[in-house]
């Protein structure tokens, strides 16, 4: 597996591809909501699995922030490690650009998953695209 900075139009069409199976298809997230007007400004990510895409996400700096955003793994291959491979990469690409903190909004059922990762919750409950999302954040220096 490889993961790294979308850099092509095909990396970027294959996110949007993963974004849209996902967040659209599987959670009924208005293709309105799921491509936003952030997406010009983000840095976007990409694993393959030799030449199928398989997981996205995209960073932003937010205030004093690295914000942790559309992170999400196809279906198929939930369970073995993407994602946490795939926010060690956003991690150091925080640090890369000077920035000591990360936060994120995570949807509930993947609080623990981000726990485990070092996040703390500092927020209540909240929907977001009508999916409950608690905001996290990690101090990463």
């Amino acid at each position: 597996m490889i993961i790294k900075e979308v850099t092509t139009h095909k990396e970027q069409d294959d996110a949007y591809h993963i974004r849209t199976v996902v967040f659209i298809q599987e959670q009924n997230v208005s293709p309105e909501e799921e491509m936003d007007k952030y997406d010009d400004e983000a840095i976007h990510f990409i694993a393959y699995d030799g030449e199928i895409p398989i997981a996205t996400s995209r960073l932003r700096f937010v205030e004093s922030y690295g914000k942790l955003e559309r992170i999400c793994v196809l279906k198929e291959y939930r369970g073995k490690s993407i994602g946490k491979q795939l926010i060690h990469h956003m991690e150091q690409a925080i640090l890369e650009n000077d920035y000591q903190k990360a936060k994120l909004n995570g949807q509930t059922h993947a609080e623990k998953f981000y726990q485990q990762l070092g996040y703390e919750t500092v927020s209540d409950e909240f929907l977001d695209a009508g999916i409950p999302h608690v905001t996290m954040v990690k101090q990463l220096s």
